[in-house]
């Protein structure tokens, strides 16, 4: 994706589809491709601002790395473009043909050191799947709209300049607000406002027709939403593991525990909310439900991805499926399940670990190593301690594991990246990104793969070097959502009204056995 400068104060996007290449595949694949995907025409979208120039910051970034001396030799021009020999052509296989792999079959063996590119493209398009769920999510406390999602469904990637993406969107998502992660939900100041106690987290979306010939299924993807502007919601969480059984998510096992404060959102409703009246988790199991009904003649996958509490989530609602046996179709094929998680927290105890991995959930998680929320909770009881001593605090309520498998980045290995104390670059998911594009595997030299726009990273943070000009927290709406009416006054736009619940929802909730 390009990002244009604008010669307003506005930094909307353009955009430029992205070609998803089709590398070799851990030796594992020795196939021939004829037909390389190729970029098309940059091409704009109605519902932006469109910039003034056709410089993009990647041009730009490239002009001062020819005429701006500076001590990081390692960042070249040629390095910002993608980098493919002319000897791997001859061994390239498609997505089509290695998804299994890439969604964790074989635990992602042989795919992280070195990194694999096809696992690399596919960690980013699911990323900037999660990263849709903050550019989309109103966080202003002066919009009526503030807790919401910014666009219909329907228009969702195109307003995003992502229809590239080749997804459609089934439903959103949404959570009430009355549990105790204040830091986490936002609210209008407004006193009549679209919902008083929902809040939007989340979508979910298919792949269509062309999309799902190119991957080999047809996907169905679950983004979660997280929280990047404040890190003090890690403060919100109770440390207090209590039994996944207990808010009626089953489990054979009582000692299975996870966080309260995630299973409260993923479980919680309030029937006087017309967009919450169902908990997140009934609105998951009866969209999945849903799906695999309509393509269960097709190869069909279910893949979850979030980041920071929206990768709890994603593990969460991942068990969830596999455990209530959701992904077994009536002819007894297992749909396979697979959640990428950027920056998550720990989700449960050792017994969640080891139920999850019992179920056949696929976990790869990404994170940066100087950021402190995978780290949380379980500070001091966790996987990293000898195992004689978690066996003595596997009963404590604040003793937590990490699930699944670790791709572990570190952003000081980026020469685009700045030295900087604030812990919310370490965080911020298009940092993880960033850090994606340019891992080759460790001791491996940091050279951007995809030529991924190091502007990105600055979108809503200050972590680029200040030499590359591009200024911090760039990405802003149009006059923050103000337009002037007939009368020649500036007021909030309207909005049309988000979609509730499907009127077909309470049948597959009772095909689950989820009503009264």
């Amino acid at each position: 994706m390009a990002i244009s400068l604008s010669n307003t104060s506005v930094l909307p996007f353009t955009t430029q589809p992205r070609p998803y290449p089709v590398p070799f595949l851990a030796k594992k694949f020795q196939l021939e491709v004829s037909n390389l995907a190729t970029k098309t025409p940059t091409t704009t979208i109605s519902c932006k601002v469109l910039s003034n120039t056709s410089h993009s910051l990647s041009n730009i970034i490239t002009e001062l790395e020819k005429q701006t001396p500076h001590q990081d030799e390692d960042v070249q021009p040629e390095n910002i473009t993608t980098q493919i020999d002319d000897d791997e052509h001859q061994r390239q296989v498609g997505v089509a043909d290695a998804w299994r792999e890439i969604h964790g079959q074989d635990d992602w063996v042989g795919l992280l050191d070195p990194m694999d590119p096809l696992l690399r493209s596919e960690l980013i398009r699911y990323g900037e799947m999660a990263q849709t769920c903050y550019d989309a999510f109103d966080f202003d406390p002066f919009s009526k709209y503030c807790g919401s999602c910014r666009f219909m469904r329907r228009d969702f990637f195109d307003c995003l300049g992502m229809s590239y993406i080749g997804y459609d969107i089934s439903r959103y998502l949404f959570a009430t607000s009355n549990i105790n992660l204040p830091n986490f939900f936002k609210k209008s100041r407004w006193p009549k406002v679209w919902s008083k106690n929902a809040n939007w987290i989340g979508f979910v979306a298919v792949s269509n027709d062309e999309t799902s010939k190119r991957v080999g299924r047809r996907d169905i993807s679950i983004a979660w939403r997280g929280t990047v502007t404040r890190l003090e919601w890690i403060a919100d969480l109770m440390d207090f593991l209590k039994p996944i059984s207990s808010n009626k998510v089953p489990c054979p096992d009582s000692t299975v525990k996870v966080e309260s404060g995630f299973l409260d959102l993923y479980t919680d409703k309030d029937e006087s909310c017309k967009f919450c009246k169902y908990s997140a988790r009934e609105q998951i199991l009866s969209e999945v439900k849903r799906l695999l009904d309509m393509y269960a003649n097709e190869e069909i996958s279910i893949t979850i991805t979030g980041h920071s509490l929206g990768g709890a989530l994603a593990i969460l609602s991942g068990y969830d499926i596999v455990e209530t046996g959701l992904n077994v179709l009536k002819d007894s094929r297992a749909v396979p399940v697979c959640v990428f998680s950027y920056a998550g927290p720990r989700v449960g105890n050792v017994r969640f670990k080891e139920r999850l991995e019992t179920l056949g959930l696929k976990v790869l998680r990404v994170v940066n190593v100087n950021d402190m929320v995978p780290k949380s909770p379980g500070l001091f009881f966790n996987e990293r301690v000898p195992s004689m001593l978690m066996k003595v605090a596997e009963g404590l309520p604040w003793s937590y594991s990490h699930v699944g498998v670790e791709l572990a980045l570190d952003h000081k290995n980026s020469p685009f990246l700045k030295q900087t104390s604030d812990p919310t670059c370490a965080h911020n998911l298009e940092a993880h990104l960033h850090l994606l594009d340019g891992y080759h595997g460790k001791g491996h030299r940091f050279v951007l793969a995809s030529g991924r726009d190091p502007a990105l990273v600055n979108k809503a943070a200050d972590f680029l070097k200040d030499h590359y000009l591009v200024p911090p927290y760039w990405r802003q709406d149009e006059n923050k959502g103000m337009v002037r009416n007939k009368d020649g006054r500036w007021v909030q736009l309207e909005r049309p009204k988000l979609d509730d619940h499907p009127p077909d929802m309470h049948h597959h909730l009772k095909q689950l056995g989820l009503t009264q």
